[in-house]
């Protein structure tokens, strides 16, 4: 019975709705148990409000509770091609869990949103795998077997490196049903590797 945890950071509640989808395509796998919380927010109170951000409830993490879990996919806004400061950070408080190589071998993906098509969308998903990969995790994108990423129907966000939306400048484009999908396969294709790695014999390499 895998454990599966949906992290992320939303402003506008574009990663937020991706992230609700994750969870839900990850709670379509037999036994898996699904858990979504947020990372800590570092703007102040009274800078969100004047922006705009959305309130949100969700529970937050602690980068220890990483290590409780056998599969964890992340979502960020993009940030100037790369992930949120604030997902930066919480995986720059997790230094202690990469001393003792408590995240080697489990299971980790990434999904985005972006301004626009061509606003750092790929670059996000794959410089926020980089991390993950010196913490030994095993990194499980969006293969082309979720057909929607190939449709000229209207804008969509994701790739193979991972699920996605395009929010547009002004975060009026909502996730569409295709990125929605998108995401749900993601979290879907995540708890079924976790749950075959689950069944093995854990073997880590000696130096």
């Amino acid at each position: 019975m895998p454990r599966i945890l949906v992290l992320y950071y939303s402003s506008y509640g574009h990663v937020r709705d991706l992230a609700q989808a994750e969870a839900e395509g990850a709670r379509s796998v037999p036994g898996a148990t699904v858990d979504i919380r947020r990372v800590p927010e570092t703007v102040p109170e009274p800078v969100r409000r004047s922006a705009g951000y959305v309130e949100d409830s969700t529970p937050e993490a602690a980068p220890g509770d990483l290590a409780d879990y056998d599969a964890i996919i992340f979502g960020t806004p993009t940030r100037f091609g790369m992930m949120a400061g604030q997902m930066k950070q919480f995986l720059d408080q997790a230094g202690g869990l990469w001393a003792q190589n408590a995240l080697v071998g489990k299971v980790a993906a990434v999904f985005a949103s972006t301004g626009s098509q061509h606003g750092g969308h790929e670059a996000t998903l794959l410089s926020t795998q980089i991390p993950l990969q010196h913490f030994g995790m095993l990194i499980a994108g969006l293969p082309y077997s979720f057909a929607g990423q190939t449709t000229r129907d209207g804008i969509i966000g994701g790739a193979p490196y991972g699920a996605g939306t395009i929010a547009g400048a002004d975060g009026a484009l909502r996730p569409t049903e295709t990125d929605l999908a998108g995401a749900r396969f993601q979290g879907a294709h995540v708890a079924r590797i976790a749950a075959r790695l689950a069944t093995d014999v854990p073997v880590r390499d000696a130096a």
